[in-house]
């Protein structure tokens, strides 16, 4: 072996040695907070807000889950939609009318086009908060599919600590017919975001940031921050609220229940937009530390597939082979990742997803600073350096 063999060689278990570091941190977060015994208390009352524009895939599924939830104590459930001509709107009420419930109310608000400088779902929310006549306030994103005890488990949590101020629970994606589009999906969010909450989160579940595709407040912490309003001329709600009852003090707690992301029928151009805006939502509340394993992985992956390239060009076929085993590897680890993650197999036809996901995540952070516009459920955004909307008007306290 020649030197110039052997630095590829020393080049290429060095990417294996930091992806290796990297899955090992990844996987430990994962696995080393036991579930904790459920502790009796008396449950205070619950307003679930669901902001609703567009439909779901299997969205009925979605709200019948919603309904299905075994809370002990009141609570009540608020569907809010922009206008009543939305797709969604009428499954909605069918299901609501037919479906039984063990809620005091239900009911479908409409909250209209949203004011400049808020996204529909922030406007939603508010008109939520405004209508809710319970004691703790939770919002639940329309795509998500809570099992019947998510709920208790989250005012659990709250209630077991003075100082946390919000819950919310670990996210998985999951399809169950999926395409190349749900299988990238799914990775991003179980394998690259969800273990990276896994390893980021402290003992107790602790985290400056809230991922809140289910969350739970109390109003006192809500009020502390200036209500969900405080969040106006945000693009994302909810890291930006956790990122506020962080500085306030107060803590955001994840929980061990998982909630499901139900996904389906994408393509893989659909989830490019989708990781875009991931990558967009990301800019506004979380932690270097919660991101440099995920671009460490990344940017290994890359040079990895920069030097295969190359090998490959010239015909050099022992160093393409020691290109390849970091993006072997890379595979490996996310769906070790994924599984972990309470995510589903991924069928061997898709391998080649999670081989080219780090160069479609390099393609598409270009793409994130190069047009600083978004689409988000059907509406266009213009997005500033911070990731912040154009033209925010003042914000006002809903809490």
């Amino acid at each position: 072996m020649n030197k110039r063999d052997g630095g590829w060689v020393a080049a290429g278990a060095a990417g294996l040695g930091l992806l290796l570091h990297g899955h090992l941190g990844l996987m430990a977060g994962l696995r080393r907070r036991p579930a904790p015994a459920a502790k009796p208390f008396e449950p205070p009352s619950v307003t679930i807000i669901r902001p609703i524009r567009g439909l779901d895939v299997e969205a009925r599924q979605n709200v019948r889950a919603l309904l299905d939830l075994d809370y002990p104590g009141e609570w009540e459930v608020l569907f809010v939609f922009d206008s009543e001509d939305d797709p969604a709107f009428a499954p909605t009420r069918e299901e609501v009318r037919r479906h039984p419930t063990r809620a005091k109310r239900v009911e479908l608000l409409v909250a209209g086009e949203p004011p400049e400088g808020l996204t529909g779902k922030l406007n939603a929310m508010q008109l939520g908060v405004d209508r809710s006549r319970c004691a703790l306030v939770a919002f639940s994103d329309s795509d998500t599919r809570p099992s019947p005890g998510v709920l208790t488990a989250l005012v659990g949590a709250l209630l077991e600590d003075a100082l946390t101020g919000s819950t919310f629970a670990p996210v998985y994606a999951a399809a169950d017919a999926p395409l190349a589009g749900d299988v990238g999906y799914g990775l991003l969010v179980n394998a690259w975001y969800g273990a990276s909450v896994a390893r980021t989160s402290q003992a107790d579940g602790a985290l400056p940031f809230i991922m809140g595709q289910l969350m739970v407040f109390r109003r006192e912490a809500l009020a502390a921050i200036g209500g969900v309003g405080c969040a106006a001329g945000q693009l994302v709600d909810d890291m930006y609220l956790g990122r506020r009852l962080h500085e306030a003090g107060w803590k955001n707690r994840v929980i061990h229940a998982p909630l499901r992301i139900v996904t389906g029928q994408l393509e893989l151009r659909a989830f490019l937009r989708i990781f875009r805006r991931w990558l967009l939502f990301s800019e506004t509340g979380l932690p270097w530390d919660f991101g440099r394993p995920n671009w460490v992985r990344g940017v290994v992956s890359g040079i990895a597939w920069g030097a295969l390239a190359g090998a490959v060009a010239r015909r050099a076929w022992g160093r393409a082979a020691v290109a390849a085993l970091p993006i072997g590897f890379s595979v490996w680890s996310q769906l070790g990742l994924q599984r972990a993650h309470h995510g589903p197999r991924v069928a061997p036809r898709h391998y080649w997803v999670p081989a080219v996901l780090p160069l479609l995540g390099a393609g598409v952070a270009l793409s994130a600073r190069l047009s600083r516009e978004v689409e988000w459920r059907g509406r266009g955004y213009r997005l500033d350096a911070k990731a912040r909307l154009g033209g925010a008007p003042p914000a006002r306290a809903h809490v």
